[in-house]
């Protein structure tokens, strides 16, 4: 896959639709090599690369580092898992599966009300599902929930008193994800995952026609 070519709109939708359930990578292959990309042509492919293949890592670090910066903030610990909610609730995977754990756990107490949690029908078009649906959480539109949860987190950064730490815990771990993602080389792995991820995408778009 020639990362060259991607664009950062492309990057970005496919990180929204891809698994991120997946475990992160090994610490041993984290940190495993470092080299200075020879031209900008090269660092563009590693950055966006390594941006993909190691999501799951970086995301961790993020949280990680931000806890550190909250550790005598537990409030502030709360925003935190809020604001990492509401952008987890981008992500069309983690939508989907995070309600529909919480249908099969509300289905058990109360099954009318896990009954108008389903999300509404998929337009058809010529006979066949759409596959361009919007997304739903709890039978409601994902945006009404980005949004209740953006409020939340905002609220609670404003009470915490914590924004400025926010601000600098952010700084820091976006920093250390853009230079781990520009010197660590891309092995064999991170390949391979981009081109079965293509092929994938293809095969999707094949069997949609």
């Amino acid at each position: 896959m020639d990362w060259g070519t991607v664009s950062t709109e492309d990057l970005i939708d496919a990180l929204k639709e891809v698994d991120w359930s997946s475990p992160p990578r090994p610490l041993h292959e984290f940190f495993s090599k470092f080299t200075v990309p020879r031209s900008s042509n090269k660092w563009n492919c590693r950055l966006k690369c390594n941006l993909y293949y190691y999501r799951t890592n970086y995301f961790l670090m993020i949280l990680f580092i931000l806890g550190l910066g909250f550790l005598r903030r537990p409030l502030a610990i709360v925003a935190a898992v809020s604001t990492a909610l509401t952008i987890a609730f981008l992500n069309d995977s983690f939508a989907g599966t995070f309600s529909e754990k919480v249908t099969r756990f509300v289905r058990q107490i109360s099954p009318h009300l896990a009954a108008k949690m389903r999300p509404p029908p998929m337009p058809v078009l010529r006979g066949r599902p759409s596959s361009k649906r919007a997304i739903y959480i709890c039978g409601r539109p994902r945006w009404q929930f980005v949004i209740m949860s953006s409020v939340v987190s905002f609220t609670l950064w404003f009470v915490s008193c914590g924004l400025l730490i926010l601000l600098w815990a952010l700084a820091v771990g976006l920093l250390a994800t853009i230079m781990h993602a520009s010197f660590r080389t891309p092995n064999l792995k991170a390949r391979l995952n981009t081109f079965r991820e293509e092929f994938r995408a293809v095969w999707r778009n094949y069997s949609e026609l």
